[in-house]
């Protein structure tokens, strides 16, 4: 698969190895345990990357899902806690906020016009795949002066 805004080929993705299907002994916690900290961690304010991280590190839970049976988003869905808005286009909105500021610094700076150019492209993608999947509400679009309000 070639990659969007680039004319090289892009990695593949790796596969876990097959003896990974199961909860490894070597982690005491059960599944009511692991969704109890994800529940709790999600509480705290913690995005679904940070929940994971923090599982893996301070708990000793390597996946989740073979621990749970479920991803970190559908736990979270399914107790009511999912964010208004999904993680990686949350993360993309911060980029062109940071970009905007730096090219409203710098106006010559023409390499990161574009980049904001192709953040902002793939905003309005993911966007339109939410809206179309009910992730997002129908009327919701994407413009910098909400983004700004939003993030402040």
């Amino acid at each position: 698969m070639a990659r969007i805004h680039a004319r090289r080929k892009g990695k593949s993705g790796s596969t876990k190895p097959i003896d990974r299907k199961k909860h490894p002994d070597w982690s005491s916690l059960n599944t009511r345990e692991v969704e109890s900290n994800v529940i709790d961690l999600a509480k705290q304010g913690k995005s679904t990357s940070e929940i994971g991280m923090i599982l893996r590190d301070q708990f000793a839970v390597p996946d989740v899902k073979i621990a749970t049976g479920k991803n970190i988003s559908k736990i979270l869905n399914a107790n009511n806690l999912k964010p208004e808005i999904p993680e990686d286009l949350r993360n993309l909105i911060s980029t062109t906020l940071s970009l905007r500021k730096h090219i409203s610094e710098h106006k010559k700076d023409l390499h990161n016009k574009r980049n904001l150019q192709l953040t902002e492209s793939k905003i309005r993608r993911l966007s339109k795949y939410y809206i179309s999947n009910g992730i997002l509400p129908e009327d919701w679009k994407y413009s910098p002066e909400q983004a700004k309000l939003l993030f402040e």
